[in-house]
């Protein structure tokens, strides 16, 4: 039986594009912990570092779907250069502003400027879309960038705070900011592979996100978001209330390794079942393996607990994203596929803020709570959108889809 995988990188330019965008998506999690580590080593202020840091984060969430919508119109290559080349310069001037100490005005701005970062996790996926549309190698594309996705956020964090902490607090941000430069310039330099930017008729005057698909993933996907991060979170507070802190990294690093090994095998199957119930049942298994996180009272129960439900985070991406390339037209591509990474990110933020809410009103043991309602509000959102999402799109360079 062929790998699946290696399948799909036999296509002309498939390695080229995923390895440059592999690197480019890097900062994706280095540059928030990594501003957030320099800023607090620095300045020895957490609320200063993490206001900096949200300013970034929470401005590129915003950022990010009108960039990828200038993209569906203009083309990648004309887009990606400017604003990349904006994001670097910006990133450099804040590494700078920190080691000059120069006015805290200067921090924030800097960081507005490097919001204008592009979303490359959605910029490669246009490209594995435009190789493989319509075809069955296109979930296992998917697949293999969610793993991807995965493995940045194990990576990624640990790298940008461990390089700030052994050698100097701009270490970090310094690692970051290089591999966007040299990512995001080798992937903009590839242009065999850059999807045909849509005809100004074909995008018209609307946003993806008035498409009812993107707003339902998007809105099931910012509460998965809440989940992720509640349970990193939640892993910190428990390890520390049980008296086992250092096991928390364990914890949260068996949450995303359950997550990306069943991301990768599922990949690697050909599923004939609609997508729309793929992530419903995928949600609704997040939602029921966070019921079991409630009644961990010791540390190997809580690893277990996590990777049991973590094992359906990857396959909810992918059917997540999937939907989106069959049910929105081609001409909103880029952009509706930001959208939903920009939800995850939201989330992830949300998550973050109400679980350590809960954790310090009513103790550590409660921040699952909020896992659990997410968890159950996201399916709720997934079943009722059920009609919604197993409509074809009827416009767009696609060719029309019989519903599934």
């Amino acid at each position: 039986m062929p790998n699946p995988y290696s399948e799909i990188f036999r296509a002309p330019g498939a390695k080229g594009f995923a390895a440059a965008g592999f690197l480019a998506r890097m900062p994706m999690a280095m540059a928030p912990i990594g501003i957030v580590a320099m800023l607090s080593q620095t300045y020895g202020e957490y609320w200063l570092a993490g206001a900096v840091s949200a300013t970034y984060a929470l401005t590129n969430a915003l950022l990010a779907p009108q960039i990828s919508r200038l993209v569906d119109r203009f083309g990648q290559s004309r887009i990606l250069l400017p604003t990349t080349l904006v994001a670097i310069a910006a990133f450099a001037l804040l590494i700078l502003a920190v080691h000059q100490r120069w006015p805290v005005w200067t921090l924030y701005a800097t960081a507005l400027a490097a919001a204008l970062m592009p979303s490359f996790p959605a910029m490669i996926r246009a490209r594995w879309s435009e190789l493989f549309r319509n075809r069955p190698e296109l979930n296992t594309a998917f697949a293999f960038e969610s793993a991807a996705d995965e493995l940045v956020y194990i990576a990624g964090a640990s790298l940008s705070v461990g390089l700030s902490v052994m050698f100097f607090p701009e270490a970090g941000m310094l690692a970051s900011t290089a591999a966007l430069a040299i990512g995001g310039f080798a992937f903009i330099a590839q242009r065999g592979t850059e999807p045909t930017p849509s005809a100004v008729s074909e995008v018209g005057t609307g946003s993806a996100i008035h498409q009812r698909p993107v707003q339902i993933v998007t809105l099931a996907l910012i509460l998965i978001g809440v989940i992720f991060s509640t349970a990193e979170v939640s892993a910190v507070a428990i390890t520390e209330a049980l008296g086992e802190p250092g096991a928390a990294s364990l914890v949260i690093g068996v949450y995303a390794a359950g997550s990306f090994v069943v991301g990768l095998v599922m990949g690697a199957l050909s599923i004939r079942m609609p997508m729309q119930r793929q992530l419903a049942i995928a949600v609704g298994t997040i939602a029921l393996t966070t019921i079991p996180l409630l009644f961990v009272n010791t540390v190997p129960l809580l690893a277990l607990a996590v990777f049991v439900s973590g094992i359906a985070i990857s396959p909810t991406f992918i059917t997540a994203f999937g939907l989106i390339e069959r049910r929105v037209p081609a001409a909103l591509l880029t952009e509706g596929i930001t959208w939903v990474m920009t939800g995850i990110g939201i989330g992830m933020a949300l998550g973050a803020f109400l679980a350590g809410w809960v954790v310090d009103t009513f103790g550590a043991h409660n921040g699952f709570w909020v896992s659990v309602i997410a968890g159950f509000l996201s399916l709720a959102i997934v079943l009722a959108g059920q009609a919604q999402l197993a409509n074809a799109r009827t416009s767009g360079h696609h060719s029309p889809q019989p519903a599934e």
